[in-house]
């Protein structure tokens, strides 16, 4: 028992400090204003004042001076490693450090009480060839977001990840989830959403000159105007092409402190309740029960963890032998171009670099010169090698022809397609030819992947 008190003192926050309290005490203010006003055509603009407002104030209190305690904290951030990084977030003791081990084979300590895990324990899964980070945070508590518990720190860090694991208790799943997201979104964090499709120009003079291409049901005009006097803005021009709200107009002002995260809700201990009870469980949107204590349903969140990821595979063709499919090159979907794949390898690649050949999903034809902004698809091989064109020599002894083949695509092994060529055009049966590479210069005005017959001779 004695050691559960010093676990539990050792993440109780300082006594706030006076901004704290001055902020707090202001955000209540607003929002018991907020509740008791009626919303209509005579009070959106005031409503649109108080919801900046309360933005502005919550921001205040999310980046607070240097004297307010913000930041990551000793032992919360972490190196980052690998091309992603998933964070755990949820109450103490609903089984984060369980599942931290059984994904990743790395210990993290486990136990029958609280905030048995005090510090973020970093691991890493290998999934589809790619490395992907792991990060086991300490348990939050209500207000989090607010600082308590050390709330604010294990927050900040969540907002850094590309993905976010809320694990829940499944005896009260709904409870808890609405618990989190609130905090969650009191940080900034936005859950499962895309950024607003509203344009936002400041201008020197002209006024507010709002367009939409959708009709608003949630926001007015006076209500944009007022949201944007009180941050300032008397002159910009307003595009909308969303039916927006006041607070995704807040979001795109304040897009410094936004984050959009995808969220996946696990759902675990499900060892513990019934069949009927786990159908139930299956109609929360992006949920998956798991049970980490026995491994139960751990793949399945391991696809859910890859689709929301959305990562991108290439995979890398040595010069005359097969596409190593063991090893890629994993690349985030936002940054997959050509040029993104060079600086992945080395950035002295993209120095030297002329033009890339590349087979899959993302070219027309296969395979395909390609420059530094294409942008590559998952599954793409691109060809590490020899830039320069080849001709190949193709001979069949046993009916005396002999057959020059030229193709710019910068590959002996694509033969095999050269010979349907010399099939359909002079009806050679290619079955036996043998292939020999040699090298030519570039250039000769050929589209890439085009084969010429260059001469066809019968032996005597």
């Amino acid at each position: 028992m004695a050691t559960t008190v010093d676990k539990v003192s050792s993440v109780t926050p300082k006594c706030p400090g006076p901004w704290l309290i001055r902020i707090a005490g202001q955000i209540k203010d607003i929002e018991a204003e907020m509740a008791k006003t009626q919303k209509n055509k005579a009070t959106s603009f005031h409503l649109g004042q108080l919801k900046a407002k309360l933005a502005k104030l919550k921001k205040e209190l999310l980046t607070p001076s240097s004297s307010g305690g913000g930041g990551a904290g000793v032992g919360f951030d972490v190196a980052r490693t690998g091309v992603a990084s998933v964070g755990f977030i949820g109450f103490p003791s609903v089984g984060k450090s369980t599942l931290m081990s059984r994904l990743t084979g790395q210990h993290s300590e486990a136990a029958a009480y609280e905030f048995t895990t005090l510090t973020t324990v970093p691991g890493q899964v290998v999934y589809n060839g790619a490395k992907i980070q792991i990060l086991d945070l300490p348990g939050i508590i209500q207000g989090a977001k607010d600082g308590k518990g050390r709330g604010r720190q294990v927050i900040a860090v969540a907002k850094t990840c590309h993905l976010i694991f809320i694990v829940l208790d499944v005896n009260k799943p709904l409870t808890d989830k609405r618990v989190i997201e609130n905090e969650l979104e009191g940080f900034g964090i936005r859950i499962n959403k895309s950024p607003p499709n509203i344009v936002l120009k400041k201008k020197d003079k002209g006024g507010i000159n709002i367009t939409s291409t959708v009709p608003l049901s949630h926001i007015d005009h006076d209500e944009i105007k007022a949201v944007l006097s009180e941050y300032r803005m008397a002159n910009a021009d307003v595009a909308i092409r969303c039916d927006a709200t006041v607070d995704d107009l807040i979001d795109v002002i304040e897009a410094k402190s936004r984050s959009y995260i995808p969220v996946i809700y696990a759902l675990n201990k499900i060892d513990a309740i019934s069949i009927e009870e786990l159908d139930l469980l299956y109609r929360i949107p992006n949920a998956c029960p798991i049970s980490s204590e026995h491994g139960w349903n751990v793949d399945e969140l391991l696809e859910q963890m890859w689709e929301k990821l959305n990562l991108v595979r290439v995979y890398t063709k040595p010069k005359g032998r097969m596409p190593d499919y063991t090893a890629p090159v994993v690349l985030r979907s936002t940054a997959c171009t050509v040029e993104d794949f060079c600086n992945s390898i080395h950035k002295t690649i993209v120095e030297q670099f002329k033009q890339a050949i590349v087979y899959g999903k993302s070219v027309k034809h296969q395979p395909q010169r390609v420059g530094l902004s294409h942008e590559l698809a998952d599954e793409d091989i691109r060809y590490m090698g020899d830039e320069s064109c080849r001709v190949f020599e193709a001979a069949r002894p046993d009916n005396g022809v002999r057959v020059e083949l030229e193709r710019y695509d910068g590959d002996e092994a694509d033969y095999l397609s050269g010979g349907a060529v010399l099939k359909s055009q002079y009806g050679i049966d290619t079955g036996a030819i043998s292939v020999k590479a040699a090298y030519t210069a570039n250039g000769h005005g050929h589209s890439p992947g085009d084969w010429e017959v260059r001469q066809i001779t019968t032996w005597c």
